[in-house]
């Protein structure tokens, strides 16, 4: 996909706690909380397969339940630094804290299953 991508790309993953506030609901429609755990910021030569990318988190820590991942564009042939990547980093954990703009994030499940959330005010 980043690959694909005229300008370079700088990956960001937000590793983040989703828990139910109703278990008993069917599995589409549950309400709930999600809590960032911890961020970080790759190029995509950086990674090899969902699966290491997975290990990784968990040698950190092992208490999240989803990936949030947005791109950030790189100008003039060169992809983003880490400090440049840092701000937006700061915005993925805010909206996901606040519930607004999580749309904008593509989602998986530890097993690599596309999730979809619904903010709900």
């Amino acid at each position: 996909m980043t690959n694909e991508q005229s300008a370079p790309q700088r990956l960001m993953f937000l590793f983040a706690n989703a828990e139910s506030t109703n278990p008993k609901k069917s599995k589409k429609h549950q309400r709930g909380t999600i809590s960032p755990v911890m961020c970080v910021d790759k190029l995509p030569s950086e990674l090899s397969t969902f699966d290491a990318l997975v290990k990784e988190a968990d040698s950190i820590a092992k208490q999240w339940n989803f990936v949030f991942i947005a791109s950030l564009s790189g100008e003039n042939g060169v992809a983003p630094t880490t400090d440049e990547a840092e701000p937006f980093l700061n915005k993925m954990a805010n909206d996901i804290e606040t519930g607004n703009g999580i749309g904008r994030y593509v989602i998986f499940d530890r097993e690599e299953n596309p999730i979809e959330l619904e903010a709900n005010g």
